[in-house]
């Protein structure tokens, strides 16, 4: 930066996507530095749809390190956040330090203020803290001049933040060394390898959840032997088989591969003590719905997985979205019209057939699921370059619309 600018902040904005793991991520054997009991593989949402914006300011008019979430001022100072921010300077002052002339020194010393905003429900098991961190991470990574494997910083602020920083499927190898170096998320394959797959959120609560994800996966590793089992002997065939039914586009294969590592991983939360219940009434209902449904069609059609909370996260191929979503629709009546209720890529209208409705023969809940988000696999992080997209004015503060 030219020395007569140096009062300007430098502003960077960035976006980053949500994951949803098939194969999944619970339980910590280093809770420093967030290095996983097991390996785990997701796919990257695209951010037309779910995705975090976070802008990064650097001045040296700034007093302090400061950040703003969802239009309300957070505590900088909470560990993992403070791990990211040091782990990107060091980075920084190295590349300097070996003479790197793109670095410039005397922005390493300046201050930071950060704003990120979500554009889907925080806390409610959607990953907010994937995109949240993986989103501050590449941003800083850009403002301070930092290039190469980030994904070991995301897994420091969240550990499936890691997964976020690479668009497509992506699996997060848990490493053997004490140090995490060889804890890194690596992509499988990117987000054009399978054009027919879609994605259905079926947003059944949007309040945080009653377990934080921390917590439950701390008692999960005291106290479920299922979970032991299931890390040390169930998870690395199933990375194996998930990553062959991906690269082959064998959706019967994919699909039941996650849906009973859902359940499994759902089976381990009970199996903790005391038991941990992020599946409500709507989301039971929902794996009784996928499971008639693909009985009906003598095939699996559709699958289902949960993470850490009641939302169902769907996986079907383009041809049969019209289809299941009116049977979502139908089985959940819910309160707005179709306009409000499905949010997305579009979805063509289809019509249910009487024998349908019947083979799946379930009781009606009306208003049990809010809305449904149609989306598909998409991209990894990436720089806005419109700076009327800057979550930041340019003193380095929060726009008051916020």
């Amino acid at each position: 930066m030219p020395e007569d600018r140096t009062e300007q902040p430098h502003i960077v904005t960035c976006t980053a996507p949500v994951n949803i793991a098939v194969i999944k991520y619970w339980g910590k054997r280093n809770e420093d530095l967030i290095l996983p009991i097991n390996s785990s593989l997701s796919v990257t949402l695209h951010q037309d749809q779910l995705k975090t914006t976070t802008t990064v300011a650097t001045s040296r008019s700034f007093q302090e390190d400061r950040i703003w979430l969802n239009g309300k001022e957070e505590d900088i100072t909470h560990p993992r956040l403070q791990s990211c921010l040091r782990e990107i300077r060091r980075l920084a002052r190295k590349r300097r330090n070996d003479g790197d002339s793109g670095v410039d020194s005397a922005s390493l010393s300046h201050k930071v203020h950060i704003c990120s905003v979500n554009n889907f429900p925080t806390a409610a098991g959607l990953a907010s803290s994937a995109a949240g961190f993986a989103c501050l991470v590449y941003s800083l990574a850009r403002v301070f001049g930092v290039e190469g494997e980030l994904s070991g910083i995301a897994r420091q602020g969240s550990g499936s933040a890691c997964r976020s920083m690479y668009g497509g499927f992506v699996q997060w190898i848990m490493g053997n060394k004490e140090d995490g170096k060889d804890s890194l998320a690596q992509q499988v394959e990117p987000e054009t390898h399978w054009p027919e797959l879609r994605i259905l959120v079926l947003v059944a609560s949007a309040e945080r959840k009653p377990v934080g994800s921390t917590s439950g996966m701390q008692t999960s590793v005291k106290t479920s032997c299922l979970l032991k089992h299931r890390a040390e002997s169930v998870v690395p065939g199933r990375m194996v088989e998930m990553t062959e039914a991906i690269r082959k586009k064998d959706f019967a294969a994919f699909a039941e591969l996650t849906m009973k590592d859902s359940n499994q991983f759902h089976a381990s939360c009970l199996d903790t003590y005391p038991p941990i219940f992020y599946l409500n009434h709507v989301s039971q209902q929902i794996i009784s719905l996928v499971h008639r449904y693909n009985k009906h069609y003598g095939e699996t059609r559709v699958a289902y997985t949960f993470d850490a909370g009641p939302n169902a996260v769907i996986f079907t191929l383009q041809q049969h979205v019209p289809e299941f979503v009116h049977v979502v629709q139908h089985f959940f009546p819910p309160e707005t019209n179709g306009a409000d209720f499905i949010k997305g890529l579009p979805v063509n209208c289809a019509s249910l057939s009487e024998e349908l409705k019947q083979g799946i023969g379930l009781e009606p809940m009306p208003k049990g699921i809010n809305y449904i988000i149609s989306t598909k696999a998409g991209p990894g992080p990436r720089v806005v370059e419109d700076p009327t997209q800057h979550l930041l004015l340019s003193d380095g503060f929060p726009k008051k619309t916020m």
